[in-house]
């Protein structure tokens, strides 16, 4: 048994648990994620630094953790995690530790043993919020006081903290299973050089810059995988820098916090649209809207898992999809400008859209699952007809 841990919420909601992984304490704002598996996927997906995330599968750990399935450098991202039980005896010929060492080992703070259907409900009805793990304060009062005094993820430009420093380029595809990985396997600490999978790369391949906003790596493997040449570039990378690289096409990637927030992305894709094809995913999406004048609003729960219903306007057909955001673009905000190409089943909120004009369209959810389903991986491939052919 772990030491015993509590989780506050702003509200004053106490849940009493054990601690696993690292011993201490967090702050972040709490959100549940529905999926089943990828619990590694999920934290180490720079969109969530700043958040807590509540696991709604009840055991979670029980095919460990292992080198290759992260979605960025440098360990997890999330600020704590919360599970029903965490196994400490993984069954998986792929796994190399527990996930309670790699907690540890990336100093995470968890807690289980708490009510997970409960606390999922009460964040349903009265939506995410400031919370606080500790495993060595269980005072409900002094955790109390802590979390109120916590300003907000709107009050943080996390973004600069996930992004990369140095300009890289990306040329693993998407992985195959049952082949061979010891030629394929791109070391981590060496991520920020040139990785050595070039076979599905061509001398004529268009190339693509993707701005890290907190990237997936999966992000980047689809785009190998579909053909392009592809450059990873600092959040703050000036628009005529990019420019001068002279890409066929631009990518605004995922990326965690409110996207307001990050003023200097809005700035710098104002000065790239009309200029190249422009994909946003995620937060990248909500940036392009803010930069073609529009606004945007907070969920009151957000969507998180890989369960999602999507329903592709243009063709009628349903997706089931990866989802990780609290906010959304309101497509009416933008007067016309763009049309409405997705909309989310679960509560009708708005999921993509295309310029009416520019060659530009962007998606709110993950086409690159990491984890979740790959119904809608094709946008990557639309990606580059858009660029290829100027149309959709």
């Amino acid at each position: 048994m772990g030491l015993k841990a509590l989780l506050v919420l702003a509200d004053g909601m106490v849940f009493e648990g054990t601690g696993f992984g690292a011993e201490g304490e967090t702050i972040g704002e709490v959100v549940f994620n529905t999926s089943m598996t990828g619990y590694q996927e999920i934290l180490t997906d720079s969109s969530y630094k700043g958040q807590i995330v509540t696991m709604t599968y009840t055991q979670i750990g029980n095919y460990g953790v292992n080198e290759e399935d992260i979605e960025s450098a440098g360990g997890i991202k999330a600020e704590g995690f919360i599970v029903k039980e965490a196994c400490d005896f993984p069954s998986n010929w792929r796994s190399s530790s527990s996930l309670t060492d790699y907690m540890k080992k990336y100093n995470v703070v968890g807690i289980q043993g708490l009510d997970t259907r409960a606390l999922t409900k009460h964040l349903r009805n009265y939506g995410a919020q400031p919370g606080i793990i500790s495993t060595n304060d269980t005072d409900p009062l002094s955790l109390l006081r802590k979390v109120r005094a916590y300003p907000g993820i709107s009050s943080f430009d996390f973004v600069k903290e996930v992004t990369t420093s140095k300009v890289y380029h990306w040329t693993e595809g998407c992985w195959e299973w049952c082949k061979d990985r010891d030629g394929l396997r791109v070391m981590r600490d060496e991520l920020e050089t040139e990785n050595k999978d070039a076979s599905r790369i061509t001398h004529h391949a268009l190339r693509v810059v993707v701005y890290d906003f907190g990237v997936k790596f999966n992000i980047l493997r689809n785009l190998a995988e579909a053909g392009f040449h592809v450059t990873v570039v600092p959040a703050q990378t000036p628009a005529e820098a990019v420019l001068e690289m002279d890409p066929d096409g631009i990518l605004l990637s995922n990326g965690p916090g409110d996207p307001e927030t990050v003023t200097y992305a809005i700035e710098n894709t104002k000065r790239l649209l009309g200029k190249k094809p422009i994909f946003g995913i995620c937060l990248g999406h909500q940036i392009l809207g803010l930069a073609l004048g529009g606004k945007t609003y907070k969920l009151k729960f957000g969507h998180h898992g890989g369960n999602h219903p999507v329903k592709d306007l243009s063709t009628n057909r349903v997706e089931i999809t990866s989802q990780n955001h609290n906010y959304c673009v309101d497509i009416k905000s933008l007067g016309g400008r763009v049309r409405l190409t997705h909309t989310n089943l679960y509560d009708g909120t708005e999921e993509g859209m295309q310029h009416l004009e520019l060659p530009v369209f962007s998606v709110q959810h993950h086409p690159e699952a990491g984890p979740g389903p790959n119904d809608s991986t094709h946008l990557f491939r639309r990606f580059m007809k858009l660029i290829q052919n100027g149309t959709f």
